[in-house]
């Protein structure tokens, strides 16, 4: 059930940038998720009890954002605005709502960069903007020299076979779909990349996959990639730990074991996996020339 909600702010100032996503602020259109996906590190938090059944419409979002990007470029505290942080800014209710499209063009209007992250198709939509935004936005000093863009569009996947996302990520666009909005994304000229995050253990980072993925990413000319491993919150019937381990054993049973042992004392693989995945993903960086960062080498 969807609900409208009034938000008090909704233009959030970062403590630092994170050195993938580059953000400044972060936006979140919407409160809740309907893309469903089983290892969502909001799972584990209040914010993740019933995501899908939660989602709720921030319905004074433009004029707040107007007024704090007013504030903020009057003051020239320029810098990059992630959609989103939280949350999809592609949900299925934005085909109707066009939330996300009224933000961007408030921040067209105020010219501030961005970083679109995206499961969706939906995001073709916009591309006009996203172009304008590309072209007439002003980036912060200390980056000017550092990129080459003003609008970058990242997506996320944690597969590339459509069979396994509807286990993981069921109520997002199938990536097979995904993957051809990407195309189209880069041929429209925006800076575009990949968010492998999160690769699943054993079904999704075999060597097979990750070959098959880069091979796919590289064909795409896609600009950057950010690899990163499974980290699973909670104890709870929502919480993400349990659904990603309900569904191993439904689904990949001879894994559970596994799986029990990579997470009995904590929310992150084991430091081994960590290190040769970082190992494996510097690898197959180099293998595939492909960076791992916005910022121009």
């Amino acid at each position: 059930m969807t609900q409208t909600i009034i938000a008090k702010s909704i233009l959030n100032k970062t403590k630092r940038r994170d050195p993938w996503f580059l953000d400044d602020y972060t936006i979140n259109p919407y409160s809740g998720c309907s893309f469903n996906c089983l290892y969502c590190y909001i799972r584990g938090s209040k914010y993740g009890i019933n995501m899908e059944e939660k989602l709720s419409i921030k319905s004074n979002a433009v004029e707040l954002l107007d007024r704090q990007l007013s504030i903020r470029a009057r003051k020239k505290q320029y810098g990059i605005i992630v959609l989103s942080s939280a949350t999809d800014p592609y949900l299925q209710i934005e085909r109707t709502q066009q939330l996300t499209r009224s933000l961007l063009e408030v921040i067209l209007h105020y010219r501030f960069p961005v970083h679109m992250i995206t499961k969706s198709d939906l995001i073709a939509r916009d591309f006009d903007l996203l172009q304008a935004i590309d072209t007439e936005a002003i980036l912060p000093d200390d980056l000017r020299p550092k990129l080459s863009h003003k609008a970058f569009i990242t997506f996320s996947f944690s597969t590339l076979e459509d069979s396994i996302a509807h286990i993981f990520e069921p109520g997002a666009t199938p990536p097979s779909e995904r993957l051809e909005t990407l195309k189209a994304a880069i041929q429209a000229g925006l800076s575009t990349g990949v968010s492998l995050m999160p690769l699943l253990p054993f079904i999704t980072d075999t060597t097979m996959q990750l070959e098959n993925m880069f091979q796919q990413f590289v064909k795409a000319h896609i600009n950057y990639i950010f690899p990163a491993t499974l980290t699973l919150y909670g104890s709870e019937p929502s919480d993400s730990k349990t659904l990603v381990l309900r569904a191993v054993e439904k689904h990949y049973p001879h894994l559970l074991e596994k799986y029990h042992k990579f997470f009995a004392n904590g929310s992150q693989m084991p430091l081994y996996y960590r290190q040769a995945f970082a190992k494996k993903m510097g690898a197959l960086c180099q293998k595939y020339q492909l960076r791992n960062s916005l910022l121009s080498p």
